[in-house]
């Protein structure tokens, strides 16, 4: 079954609506101050404390000092490290080899040869999005044929997420903007799209 991210947690009222939703993922944006879900690093250890315990925690990092990102992982704050910006090979295997938490490395996606070259990331997942928190869908075309284990992120909402499980087949779909009402996270919409991702028949079934 295709597994479920809600990034973008900025408050305590979103907390509480996936751990009633029960998502798999639950997603923080560290310290990005362009994205209006941005928090600090000590209010997503906070936030995150109060996440059910069935949810992995997700923390965000976009070009983050590579001892920030580290010390998180080695804190127990988060579950995973998403790396949401430049960050190159070696980054990313320093970060799994000293933080000791899977890493998910997101690649912006324009043409094929993006997704040839998130296929070769040492990141235990890599994340193939648009853009960083734009809320728009890339050409999902290219995902066919595509066999490594991936989130699929940008644009997706309960509109388009049927067409996007049938273009592509991803590890997980990662959602933020398409769960949101008036930039803040929406229960009723959160509840809506994991209900819609969980009733799609697996294929093959």
């Amino acid at each position: 079954m295709t597994k479920i991210k809600i990034c973008g947690l900025f408050r305590k009222e979103d907390v509480a609506a996936v751990n009633a939703a029960k998502p798999d993922y639950a997603g923080f944006i560290v310290d990005f101050p362009i994205s209006h879900r941005s928090v600090s690093l000590e209010a997503a250890k906070n936030l995150a404390a109060n996440v059910d315990k069935s949810i992995s925690s997700v923390g965000v990092f976009v070009d983050a000092p590579m001892d920030v990102v580290i010390e998180a992982a080695k804190g127990g704050i988060f579950d995973m490290i998403q790396l949401h910006g430049g960050e190159d090979e070696a980054y990313i295997r320093r970060v799994r080899r000293k933080g000791g938490k899977p890493v998910i490395k997101a690649f912006i996606v324009k043409d094929a040869e993006d997704i040839k070259r998130a296929a070769k990331s040492p990141a235990d997942y890599v994340l193939l999005d648009k853009g960083r928190g734009e809320g728009v869908p890339f050409d999902w075309r290219l995902l066919s044929g595509l066999k490594m284990p991936y989130f699929l992120a940008g644009g997706i909402d309960a509109a388009n997420v049927r067409m996007a499980l049938t273009m592509g087949a991803p590890y997980a779909v990662d959602v933020s903007s398409g769960v949101e009402t008036e930039k803040k996270k929406d229960p009723k919409k959160i509840e809506e799209i994991i209900r819609i991702i969980r009733d799609i028949p697996e294929r093959g079934n």
